[in-house]
């Protein structure tokens, strides 16, 4: 849970699936204490919100409303992160190959988006001290972040994390479209690939998730850890 105790600490981490965000942002949100947020879930509770109720991408409008209206919460808990929508735990239903296949058309709905930054800055507002991971967090959701980084990594490198995270649920085959498909998607809607001005750009492809860790723990000033 976030340490109240302790200053505020917004971290704001980047970077496009498999290059290990997130592995990385809920241990380091554990040892600092702080909250942690995924908020590439929220994009995906979007999707499975309105593909369960026969809305596709392509009815704008209603997406849009809908991201409005999401009746989402969300437990920050590194620990223990969990998504509900309507009161129903979805958490294990967001990262499936039938939501990975479909948030990007969802994710690519400018207003949309504009709709879940709002909530996300109010989740970081509200909590304090946090770690925010997912697209566009060092530059849209969080510029002003006490620590902003890139994570990047091979694509190749990718793919096989992505294979493992998925435990047998899809094939490399699968996942090799679906993570390049991502990526072409989400370059027309976000920035991912190089780093913005202040941001720091760590290259997780030969390190281990201990490294990374500790490489980005490293950048948090001694008087906000």
């Amino acid at each position: 849970m976030n340490d109240v105790s302790r200053p505020d600490l917004v971290i704001a981490v980047d970077g496009p699936s498999g290059s290990g965000k997130s592995s990385t942002s809920r241990a380091v949100a554990r040892r600092l204490g702080a909250a942690y947020l995924d908020t590439g879930s929220m994009y995906r509770a979007l999707a499975t919100w309105c593909a369960s109720r026969g809305v596709g991408p392509d009815d704008t409008a209603t997406v849009v409303r809908a991201a409005r209206e999401l009746p989402i919460q969300i437990d920050t808990d590194p620990a223990g992160f969990r998504v509900c929508l309507a009161g129903r735990d979805v958490t294990a239903e967001l990262h499936t190959p039938e939501v990975s296949g479909i948030v990007a058309g969802y994710a690519a709905i400018r207003p949309a988006r504009d709709a879940l930054t709002e909530m996300m800055r109010a989740i970081i507002a509200d909590r304090g001290r946090i770690v925010v991971e997912g697209r566009d967090i060092t530059t849209v959701v969080a510029p002003d972040a006490d620590v902003r980084v890139l994570l990047q990594a091979d694509p190749r490198r990718r793919i096989e994390r992505r294979v493992r995270q998925l435990n047998g649920a899809a094939d490399e085959d699968t996942v090799t479209r679906q993570v390049v498909g991502r990526d072409a998607a989400d370059a027309a809607s976000s920035e991912f690939e190089s780093p913005a001005e202040g941001v720091t750009l760590i290259d997780s492809s030969e390190l281990d998730l201990a490294a990374v860790i500790e490489l980005v723990i490293d950048l948090v000033p001694d008087s906000l850890r």
